[in-house]
């Protein structure tokens, strides 16, 4: 304060007295009051336009920053910006306004609603807050609340397109629902859906018509179109335990198990004790814990325990033909590749009655075939199979191999020289050799003629069991080549002679053998 410039209560009068008296004295308690109020009135009027001035500016500020924010596209940090600028003044509608504005932005839809009415409380002819919120209604399927906010933007400007629009809008979306409630009343469920698609266009966030739609793609056999209208109700209901129930079961059905699972733990996150989402819970936990167990022993190879799981599920779930054709599809693969042949084929034909079309059941078939020399059955399995999947290399190759062996076949086959399986072992190829050559060995034989088919005969037993007996050898010859053919080595037909020789006991090769006989 400067030199001789008195305080604000002395300029005023305001001393502490008055013509009666000190204020201050005893027995003056409403002069005491009135003193108090005459001096706060004195300061607002003294300060209260710089107080406004800066809070104008403090909300000027924060509007702009968010303006800025928002043609950035960082939405999040605007809306701390339009926060601020409520809180410091909430009387203003154009801040409620422009709040509304990022909320719609981020998709926050049900949060700009408020604000939006906020506005319009605040500004009743604000007639862009009221289109907005119209919109907003009729997208919630709010049909006459929508109707009187566009009514009300036509009465203050009658030529506005938008509200005239969507005026036509709301009857149309009344008029559609109803006839579809008809329609899938009278079980006309195409008729449904047509009406149903323009209602859920007009009024995305209203689960009602989706689920209707829903019923009726289930009523028309399409599962998968009746999960897709089911999913987003989960979102626009707060507790939408029998959506998640539905879906799990519906994902169930399919043969997705473990989707079905997801959804029936959502509905008992909502409530755990909900008795029917339990019941399912438990059926499609059981199922797939068997499931994963036998597809994990099919990884670690072992083929007979994955048999056993594959069979508990169908015990499991025996009404459900998807599942009863998945596990007898894998309880073909399995026995396919335990080299069960036999088996493999009776159950692997049966899989293909169920599931005609299933390129896995077609395969296993045809390595079954092969095991079982039926190279034009395993033929016919791989061609059919490439029609359902032309571009499939394994198939390609799988057929290439079934070809090669049938034309291997016609030649020199050394498990039928051996008299032995595909499957067998080392030491079932060395028994049936040591039993033939035993057998076929010249020596036994008297004639010329006789000990000539011997030596021929010998020769093939020697080279079997040389092929068949040599891991890289044998693995060349189950692929459709022959590692002792003259056609599958450089110089073609011109080292028939040093093949035969090496396997010639009776050459100069490098073969001797010599049997004594009790």
């Amino acid at each position: 304060m400067e030199y001789g410039q008195q305080p604000v209560w002395r300029s005023v009068g305001l001393l502490g007295r008055s013509a009666d008296g000190p204020v201050f004295g005893p027995g003056n308690c409403e002069k005491r009051l009135l003193w108090a109020a005459s001096l706060l009135c004195v300061l607002l009027d003294l300060q209260l336009p710089g107080l406004l001035a800066a809070g104008q500016a403090e909300i000027d500020n924060h509007l702009e920053m968010g303006r800025k924010l928002l043609a950035a596209g960082q939405l999040a940090e605007a809306l701390s910006h339009y926060h601020s600028a409520v809180e410091i003044d909430p009387k203003n509608y154009l801040t409620y306004y422009k709040r509304a504005t990022i909320y719609l932005a981020m998709g926050k839809f049900k949060s700009a609603l408020p604000d939006l009415s906020k506005a319009i409380e605040l500004k009743p002819d604000f007639l862009a807050a009221r289109l907005q919120r119209g919109n907003i209604l009729l997208k919630q399927g709010y049909t006459q609340e929508a109707k009187q906010d566009f009514e009300a933007v036509l009465k203050s400007n009658p030529d506005d397109a938008e509200a005239q629009n969507q005026l036509s809008r709301v009857t149309e979306q009344e008029f559609s629902m109803q006839e579809a409630q008809t329609a899938f009343q009278k079980k006309n469920y195409l008729g449904a859906v047509s009406f149903l698609d323009r209602v859920i266009e007009i009024s995305p966030w209203v689960p009602e018509p989706k689920e209707l739609r829903s019923e009726c793609y289930l009523h028309l056999g399409d599962y998968n179109k009746a999960i897709m209208d089911l999913k987003p109700t989960t979102k626009l209901r707060n507790d939408n335990r029998a959506a998640f129930l539905k879906l799990s079961k519906l994902y169930y059905n399919l043969g997705e198990h473990e989707e079905s699972l997801t959804q029936v733990r959502e509905c008992l996150k909502l409530d755990q004790d909900d008795k029917d989402c339990f019941s399912h819970y438990k059926q499609v936990k059981k199922l797939t814990k068997q499931l994963e167990s036998a597809e994990e022993h099919i990884k670690a190879q072992r083929y007979a325990d994955a048999i056993e799981k594959y069979k508990a599920t169908m015990k499991t779930e025996p009404n459900i033909e998807i599942y009863t054709i998945k596990a007898k599809e894998r309880i073909c693969h399995c026995l396919s590749k335990s080299k069960r042949t036999a088996e493999a084929i009776d159950l692997c034909s049966e899989a293909h009655q169920l599931d005609p079309r299933n390129i896995f059941i077609l395969r296993d078939r045809a390595e079954a075939f092969i095991l079982n020399e039926e190279f034009e059955k395993a033929i016919e399995d791989y061609q059919e199979a490439k029609e359902f999947d032309a571009e499939n290399e394994e198939l390609k190759d799988g057929l290439e191999r079934a070809q090669k062996l049938l034309k291997q076949s016609k030649k020199r086959n050394y498990y039928k020289i051996l008299g032995i399986q595909r499957n067998a072992n080392k030491q079932e190829i060395i028994k049936a050799y040591r039993k033939l050559a035993q057998q076929w060995h010249p020596d036994n034989f008297q004639s010329e003629d006789k000990k000539k088919e011997a030596e021929k005969k010998f020769i093939d037993i020697a080279a079997a069991k040389e092929v068949l007996t040599d891991p890289e050898m044998r693995q060349k010859f189950d692929s459709g080549e022959d590692p002792l053919d003259p056609e599958n080595q450089q110089g073609g037909s011109g080292h028939q002679h040093q093949w035969a020789s090496e396997f010639n006991p009776f050459g100069s090769g490098n073969f001797h053998f010599k049997f004594h006989f009790n």
